[in-house]
């Protein structure tokens, strides 16, 4: 049993919250100890890696990222593929496979795989690999979906074909995600009307907003219920990042973490590229941003610093993304969902983690 000041579905209260792997009880009490901030944990559906691991290195790499950010308060994730060689995506979705299908212990919840490619335009690449294909098919995807269930794909719509594939991907159960687009915002208009579901790393990757040529951007602020965004304050200015809460009704953070979450400054590696992490961010050898080093504390940390009150802040890193998935038992402090929680001190820095109902270690490395 936990107490302090817990954000419920209906707002805040003071009181107690009783769990065993899901929540049995959230009871108000007026004495409990305010000083604590009892929040739902975070669910990041972009993270490539951190702990010096990358998820494309196959193997346990997922277990090791999982508990990784779990010491961050994140509950639960998508573990995210790059473009790359058709064996080297296979390896990395046999990889993920048994952390899907079983939590690692101190780690959060695998919920499955985001696809960030290799269905992506040749023009908006950016730290992705040169590992494009030309056209899309659903046999590949079927294939992939075979080895770990993918719950999102990000796509360049705009490329022939590609657009026809999207209410196919849907009946598998996968979100679509406009992304590393060159596209119109007439495209992105269309791919909305059929059924993607929402962008990739909003602002990056994809044409920018122009009052005569509004690009996926303004497609994204003009008609999206959900988008994610990096919220490091590196990839996106804070203004913009401004604008984007206003249009976007359900815009939620990700981190597109990479494995140099965590570790020291020095070189890395991003699937088959290798990135340097120095002053807080991470670059490819051009100099381009190449994923961050975010973790989903610090996302929440910088979504209050812009101005957003703490139960905005919250849900955009829980609630939102938890919808965004149909992942109705997560992402809310409620009786009957999981017991995913994060508390937190007067700075918002986690001082307890509860994965399932699992205490997790904060203290190692």
């Amino acid at each position: 049993m936990l107490s302090g000041r817990i954000l419920t579905p209906d707002g805040w209260i003071n009181g107690s919250i009783s769990f065993d792997q899901r929540i049995l009880h959230i009871r108000e009490d007026n004495s409990a100890d305010s000083t604590l901030t009892i929040i739902p944990g975070f669910i990041d559906l972009h993270v490539h890696g951190a702990a010096g691991v990358d998820i494309m290195q196959g193997g346990d790499a997922g277990a090791t990222v999982a508990r990784a950010h779990a010491k961050h308060g994140t509950t639960a994730m998508l573990g995210t593929t790059m473009t790359a060689t058709d064996n080297s995506i296979r390896r990395a979705l046999r990889g993920l496979a048994p952390t899907i299908a079983d939590r690692p212990t101190g780690g959060a919840r695998m919920l499955g795989v985001h696809l960030e490619g290799p269905f992506l335009s040749i023009h908006r690449l950016g730290a992705q690999p040169a590992d494009a294909i030309a056209v899309g098919s659903m046999d590949l995807v079927r294939s992939y979906h075979e080895l770990a269930p993918v719950r999102a794909m990000t796509i360049a719509t705009e490329v022939e074909g590609h657009l026809e594939l999207i209410p196919q991907l849907n009946q598998l159960g996968i979100r679509v995600q406009i992304g590393h687009s060159n596209g119109t915002y007439e495209d992105g208009v269309a791919a909305l009307k059929a059924g993607a579901a929402g962008f990739t790393h909003l602002y990056n990757g994809m044409t920018g907003l122009n009052h005569y040529r509004p690009g996926i951007v303004g497609a994204a602020l003009a008609h999206a219920e959900y988008a994610e965004i990096i919220p490091d304050l590196q990839h996106v200015e804070p203004g913009a990042i401004r604008a984007a809460l206003r249009a976007i009704p359900r815009l939620y953070g990700v981190t597109d973490a990479t494995s140099a979450t965590g570790m020291p400054d020095g070189e890395y590696g991003l699937g088959s590229q290798r990135v340097y992490k120095c002053l807080g961010c991470v670059r490819l050898a051009t100099g381009s941003l190449a994923g961050s080093v975010l973790t989903m504390d610090q996302a929440l940390r910088n979504f209050v610093g812009l101005g957003l009150d703490l139960a905005d802040a919250s849900n955009r890193l829980s609630l939102y993304p938890a919808d965004y998935l149909g992942e109705t038992e997560r992402g809310r402090l409620a009786p009957g969902a999981w017991a995913d929680i994060a508390v937190l001190n007067a700075e918002l820095q986690p001082v307890a983690v509860f994965v399932e109902g699992e205490a997790i270690d904060l203290t190692t490395n």
